[in-house]
């Protein structure tokens, strides 16, 4: 099977409750590499505020294989403060590459360390691990990966050891950050709160008592407003002044200077503020149709070796959210972090505002994902 065909060929599912089945799941060939990046100290940086950019440079990772990849689908997850991504053996140097390359960016525009590792499937597998992958279809023009099976997260384990590390990209390297954005205003709670949930099997747990709870959550879930959707279906809302102009300079500017690259984001943001509040269509981009679209098109739900969500909840269902939750977990099947704030966001990648392909990946405003997984951590 070719690089292209495997993830090309794999049947797009559109239901959010068939992804707990194993079934839904195919194997991802052994002759390719998992990619792995996450930001150490990322639960320091967002006690100090910087969840934002914690977000920008997660997305980041996805944004510069996106470019590398010229237009080729590939399997990426968002994970808050990193990403993890698969490809085939004729793209695995490219893979490399950008990730090192992001890693010197945010290092150089914001003093992070971004640890990248390139994993070998084969090596997942010899292990005793698996790497599922499934499409599932959010929308018409867009569909995101889910991970299963233990693989990822093994990977991540071995990145954090220090094992399977890339060479530093040399000094004055610059990612390809094409499309990476950040111009919506923080939404706020309709419901009660703002709920990041990362959910996981528990050690030694049996399988189908793990599935039977991942089906109950997704179930009650379903009862809310667009299954929970923190997205109003309407869109998100333009501002005057985003509060990630600054970011987005920094993953635009390449080696102009910061002030510049800022104003012209500005500027472009002052453009989009009008039309999106007035509605007014240009050529063939329509505010109003795009601004819905952001909504579909966004993956407020996830399965990366376990579930994740970023829901808008109201208090009832909260509660037996919880009442579910801290059942499984003391019947020794599920581990679990659930983080409450009053704001969601999002980081988007807009390869271009006429096309149906953008994407848009959703956390918690103070953090959610990250602070979510610090709970399972700590016990």
């Amino acid at each position: 099977m070719s690089d292209a065909s495997f993830y090309d060929d794999l049947p797009r599912v559109d239901r959010f409750e068939l992804l707990s089945d194993a079934r839904s799941y195919h194997s991802i060939p052994q002759d390719w590499s998992v990619g792995v990046a996450d930001i150490k100290g990322s639960t320091q940086a967002i006690a100090q505020g910087r969840y934002k950019t914690v977000n920008m440079i997660g997305a980041a990772v996805i944004s510069a294989q996106i470019n590398g990849m010229g237009g080729r689908a590939f399997p990426y997850v968002f994970g808050g403060d990193g990403a993890a991504f698969a490809v085939g053996p004729s793209q695995r140097d490219g893979a490399a590459q950008a990730l090192a390359a992001v890693q010197r960016w945010a290092r150089v525009e914001f003093d992070m360390e971004l640890r990248i590792a390139l994993v070998p499937v084969r090596d997942v597998l010899a292990a005793g691990l698996a790497i599922g992958v499934a499409r599932y279809q959010v929308s018409a023009g867009v569909d995101y990966a889910m991970f299963s099976g233990g693989g990822i997260s093994w990977a991540e384990a071995k990145m954090k050891a220090g094992d399977y590390a890339l060479p530093p990209a040399p000094e004055g390297t610059i990612p390809d950050l094409t499309g990476l954005s950040c111009r919506w205003s923080p939404v706020e709670t309709r419901n009660g709160s703002i709920v990041s949930l990362v959910l996981q099997m528990a050690d030694r747990a049996n399988a189908k008592a793990y599935s039977d709870v991942i089906q109950n959550i997704v179930a009650l879930t379903n009862r809310l407003d667009r299954g929970g959707h923190p997205i109003p279906d309407e869109g998100p809302v333009s501002p005057l002044l985003p509060p990630g102009v600054k970011l987005e300079a920094h993953a635009s500017r390449r080696t102009n200077a910061l002030w510049r690259a800022r104003l012209r984001v500005m500027m472009q943001t002052l453009i989009g503020f009008f039309l999106f509040r007035t509605g007014l269509k240009v050529g063939d981009f329509d505010p109003k149709h795009y601004a819905r679209a952001v909504g579909r098109n966004a993956d407020f739900r996830k399965f990366d070796d376990g579930l994740k969500m970023t829901l808008d909840c109201d208090p009832q269902t909260l509660g037996r959210l919880e009442h579910v939750l801290k059942q499984a977990r003391a019947e020794g099947v599920v581990k679990y972090g659930l983080f409450q704030q009053d704001r969601a966001m999002m980081t988007c990648i807009v390869p271009s505002v006429l096309t149906e392909d953008h994407v848009h990946f959703i956390d918690g405003a103070s953090g959610g994902y990250t602070q979510a997984a610090a709970q399972i951590k700590s016990g």
